[in-house]
């Protein structure tokens, strides 16, 4: 799989979803009260801003995610466990790209599946200035990923 594959699946999720928004800003989704999202070990593990982050991003992510494979309506529960940032120098990968994971779980009927989910960055000159930028940018990559993943052990 590309992240060409996840970009133009989220692009066609948030395209067919725009037209609906609800008060808190976050599209409106048929069945998105189905997904729920447990990050208190996270925030225990790293705290904010990335748990607010996830927080945020995880709940829509994950519904456009089930949307896009056909099971919108599906209940799902996810637990993140901790994210972990590489180094923003870079890393051992090829051309100097740092991974970056995502480890939690998928429940669905009760039964728990573990997920870890990983991206690749690759360190740039303008990150330095915008550090909280960058990890933010970090951590929605992750999130993307992570929710791909998930509908498909749903």
């Amino acid at each position: 799989m590309s992240k060409f594959e996840i970009t133009r699946r989220a692009a066609l999720g948030a395209f067919v979803l725009t037209s609906s928004v609800v008060l808190n800003g976050a599209p409106a989704l048929p069945h998105a009260a189905l997904v729920r999202v447990d990050i208190a070990p996270l925030r225990a593990e790293v705290g904010d801003p990335t748990a607010r982050w996830v927080t945020e991003e995880l709940p829509r992510t994950l519904a456009e995610a089930l949307a896009s494979v056909g099971r919108a309506g599906a209940p799902v529960t996810v637990r993140i466990d901790t994210v972990i940032l590489g180094p923003s120098s870079g890393g051992p990968g090829a051309g100097g790209a740092s991974p970056d994971q995502i480890l939690g779980e998928v429940i669905v009927g009760g039964v728990a599946r573990p997920l870890r989910a990983s991206t690749s960055y690759y360190p740039m000159a303008v990150d330095q200035p915008l550090v909280e930028q960058s990890n933010y940018d970090r951590v929605s990559q992750l999130v993307r990923a992570f929710a791909y993943w998930a509908a498909r052990e749903v």
